[in-house]
């Protein structure tokens, strides 16, 4: 039988690049091991979009050969000087944050008429997106915090602003709608705070939030897995602080020390199977399809509200989505392979699709 061609694609523009370079690290490997089932091409892409084929999963490298993915018949990966080309059956994107995660790629993948790992376009741009996103989790029934949105070119009252964020009360967060990795995120705990938090956003971001602040919440997360009726949940997890004020990007990934996980989350288990539930309504009402991973906040008194959707959440062994799984007993290496799988069966259906009507 002959091996599946699969390329992982990983780095990107994006300020989570060295994140997707790591999860790729670790997806490269178990897919490798498996080398009678499949035929692992890394390519890594760099900070300008430029494309290459690696020998092995890892930041660019000076013999990394420039390739260039193109529509032709026989062939879909082809490198600049010609002495390379291959037929990929399935790309498998580990890529986090713009230009990666939100919808970009999956258009580009999909005008290569290619299967593809995750979700599609409108998903993967939604998800990407926390106002529409909140907005989605609302109409699931889903409980979300009050937020005040600010789009870059569009002047903004700061009076009536002020107003509102005294009325919720401090803490409040201003976050970039469209980032993940808590990158241009602040929490604001006065006025004077407030305008900096914002300009700061906004050079990551044409559009930011300002959100009603869950003082020292506890960060709570589920992972899905599947499609449509079909979505299986992991068991909730939990991302304690050790060190900051809140989660923020050196937290997660500079500090060592900064944060430590706990799975399963010590929490009651009737809240455990609504946060399940929830995450599970969120991503159907998405329309989302192959993998994701759902983020609450949960205040001290019990209750909790939908932060995030992550649609192609981190990857690594140490990231959560598989501990979250494997919490349940899940394999992560046959987690991997279901993906695939469901990335064909889902390019299938759109082949099978009329696009005349003749």
């Amino acid at each position: 039988m002959s091996r599946l061609q699969v390329a992982v694609l990983y780095g990107g523009k994006s300020t989570e690049h060295e994140v997707s370079v790591h999860s790729a690290q670790t997806v490269c490997r178990l897919l490798s091991a498996q080398d009678k089932r499949y035929q692992i091409y890394p390519i890594f892409i760099d900070k300008q979009g430029y494309w290459f084929l690696q020998r092995t999963c890892n930041e660019q490298q000076p013999d990394d050969k420039p390739i260039s993915p193109i529509i032709a018949s026989d062939y879909n990966l082809r490198a600049l000087d010609g002495s390379w080309q291959a037929k990929i059956d399935v790309f498998f994107p580990v890529m986090h944050g713009t230009n990666c995660e939100d919808g970009t790629m999956q258009g580009f993948l999909e005008t290569l008429d290619a299967a593809y790992v995750g979700c599609g376009v409108l998903a993967s741009a939604m998800g990407m997106d926390k106002i529409v996103t909140k907005l989605i989790a609302q109409t699931a029934g889903v409980p979300v915090l009050p937020f005040y949105p600010i789009h870059q070119g569009r002047p903004y009252d700061e009076s009536q602003l002020n107003m509102w964020v005294q009325k919720q009360g401090f803490p409040v967060f201003v976050k970039p709608v469209r980032l993940g990795s808590s990158v241009g995120v602040r929490k604001v705990k006065t006025l004077q705070e407030l305008k900096p938090a914002i300009d700061f956003a906004l050079q990551f971001d044409t559009d930011v939030m300002v959100e009603k602040g869950v003082d020292h919440a506890r960060e709570i997360f589920c992972a899905l897995y599947g499609e449509g009726a079909q979505v299986k949940a992991s068991a909730c997890g939990e991302l304690r602080m050790l060190a900051g004020e809140f989660f923020d990007y050196n937290a997660k990934y500079i500090v060592e020390g900064g944060c430590e996980t706990n799975v399963p989350a010590d929490i009651p288990a009737d809240t455990a199977a609504r946060m399940r539930a929830d995450s599970v309504a969120v991503y159907r009402a998405l329309n989302g399809s192959g993998l994701a991973r759902v983020d609450f906040l949960m205040d001290k008194d019990g209750s909790f509200y939908f932060s995030e959707i992550n649609t192609l959440p981190g990857m690594s062994e140490t990231s959560l989505f598989p501990q979250l799984f494997e919490a349940c007993g899940e394999n992560y290496t046959q987690i991997l392979n279901g993906l695939i799988e469901h990335a064909q069966a889902v390019h299938a259906r759109k082949r099978a699709l009329l696009f005349s009507r003749g």
